[in-house]
């Protein structure tokens, strides 16, 4: 094997190396029957140094979670950006997706500029306090998007499949089919079949940055990713080139067919845009290009001319101030059930990247994403909706997966007093009051260990006129940790008659 084909190879193995850790990864962000998950689940976001610096500046703290992120940074001086050709997961599906998605366009869109634009706007914004990192970072849309729309969405299909085959396909069918099941329920398939909010609008932001391989090859990675933008910047510095410099005269076969567009009209190579995919080795057919350890020499810039700096810079400022004029933001009526252990709402919105991996390991489903009802600034953050699932009483695994701290890792007992919200009896609606019906339901699921929801014995008239001993239910605001579980088994058909509204914290 000569050395262009073992280049390849390596390159290959290492993308699909860890593109399989980041699935199994995925995978075992999901209850296992177990209060514990005891792998580090969430590294791909902790090795993230786009998060990191946006955290850190919105929170102006050291977040000693996400200091694995120096890794990539040490990693990027010396080697370049090898993180996006080598090891980014969606990097690597993007590059599978160009096997099947072809450019429409006989030349790349050269809109270089706009990922550092993207970069400049969000940096400056948490500077301001504002976060917007879990709209544009990588893997923040490409885990939001497997978690909301595409796993559910296999698991359906999958289930569906073998639901068809148990049900109406022929007898003899039927154990193999249940033995293929067992391993898939056991390995590939999630412990529950979820349901989200938003799962059209998530699934079609992450198909979009597949759709954009129509303008060129990994344009996203290239054109728009601030990730990439980031490790630009460091590459820079790096020690690992390609050579020449620059593609040769009458040739310029490297700089036609580069997936990442690293050269300019004048032939010279941007070493920030290369991705060291090592493809030019194959093309050259003179056999001179290698990749070796030399001194950094840049002959060129980063595509990026002032204006568009300043005006990323401006919009960056611009952003945290139309966010806090923003009416939804304030609206009290609004407000949502945050997870057990989040920070007070300021300190939450600085901290959470909207990564999902809180409502992908919510064993009741009951964490779904916001949309616009908070003001866009929260979008994606997590909220509890107790008529889809309630938070589990006897469960901490959202803390224990959150990349930066935004939800606090607490123990049982600490789990067992965080108060999220308080339970409101609706009068007109619960049975007991509104019917002289009885109902005891949501006394009896209440988990509380001595119980939030107790009833106070009343005599009244039912619907046939006569008088009956009736049940009533009241809560003790002092015992409720606003779990929800009441109004998830509300049997009240529609909106329930108990529901739970958010703490005031921090608001």
């Amino acid at each position: 094997m000569n050395q262009n084909n073992l280049f390849r190879r390596l390159r290959q193995a290492c993308q699909l190396l860890f593109l399989a850790l980041f699935l199994v990864l995925f995978r075992l962000t999901d209850y296992s029957g177990a209060d514990t998950i005891p792998y580090a689940v969430n590294i791909f976001f902790r090795w993230d140094p786009l998060v990191a610096a946006s955290v850190m500046l919105a929170t102006r703290t050291f977040i000693f979670l996400l200091l694995p992120s120096l890794a990539v940074i040490g990693l990027t001086l010396v080697f370049g950006r090898v993180f996006c050709g080598w090891i980014c997961p969606l990097g690597t599906l993007i590059d599978a997706g160009g096997k099947i998605i072809q450019p429409v366009r006989p030349a790349p869109l050269r809109w270089r500029a706009a990922k550092y634009m993207v970069l400049t706007a969000v940096l400056v914004s948490a500077a301001f306090g504002v976060q917007w990192v879990g709209f544009v970072d990588p893997f923040a849309l490409l885990v939001r998007g497997l978690t909301i729309a595409v796993d559910p969405m296999l698991n359906a299909m999958i289930t569906a499949g073998f639901d068809t085959v148990y049900f109406h396909g022929p007898s003899w069918a039927v154990p193999a089919s249940e033995a293929v099941y067992d391993v898939f329920k056991d390995f590939i398939l999630p412990y529950k079949q979820s349901r989200f909010l938003l799962p059209f609008f998530t699934f079609f932001m992450l198909a979009a940055i597949f759709a954009m391989e129509l303008l060129g090859r990994r344009f996203w990675c290239r054109t728009l990713c601030p990730l990439g933008a980031m490790l630009a910047l460091v590459s820079r510095f790096s020690f690992f080139r390609r050579i020449p410099l620059s593609s040769c005269k009458g040739c310029d076969t490297c700089r036609r067919q580069c997936r990442m567009d690293a050269f300019t009209e004048n032939r010279e190579m941007m070493a920030e845009e290369c991705s060291l995919c090592m493809d030019c080795l194959d093309f050259c057919p003179r056999t001179i290009t290698t990749f070796r350890f030399s001194r950094p020499v840049n002959k060129t810039g980063p595509d990026l001319g002032r204006r568009h700096l300043l005006a990323a810079g401006l919009t960056g400022m611009a952003l945290p101030f139309l966010s806090r004029i923003d009416a939804a933001a304030a609206a009290p009526l609004q407000r949502v059930i945050r997870p057990p252990g989040a920070l007070v709402e300021e300190d939450f919105l600085k901290t959470c990247v909207r990564c999902g991996e809180c409502m992908k390991v919510c064993i009741q489903n009951g964490l779904q994403p916001v949309f616009l009802e908070q003001g866009i600034e929260a979008m994606f953050t997590p909220k509890l909706v107790p008529r889809l699932g309630y938070c589990e009483f006897n469960c901490t695994l959202c803390g224990q997966v959150c990349p930066t701290g935004a939800i606090s890792r607490l123990t049982l007992d600490e789990k067992h007093a965080f108060v999220m919200g308080r339970a409101v009896i609706d009068k007109n609606r619960c049975l007991p009051f509104a019917r002289s019906v009885p109902c005891i339901v949501c006394e009896e699921h209440c988990p509380t260990h001595d119980k939030a929801i107790r009833f106070e014995t009343v005599q009244a008239v039912d619907a046939g006129g006569n008088t009956v001993m009736l049940k009533r239910p009241y809560v003790v605001e002092t015992l409720c940790v606003g779990c929800g579980i009441c109004e998830t088994v509300c049997p009240v058909a529609g909106r329930a008659a108990i529901y739970v509204v958010a703490e005031k914290r921090g608001w």
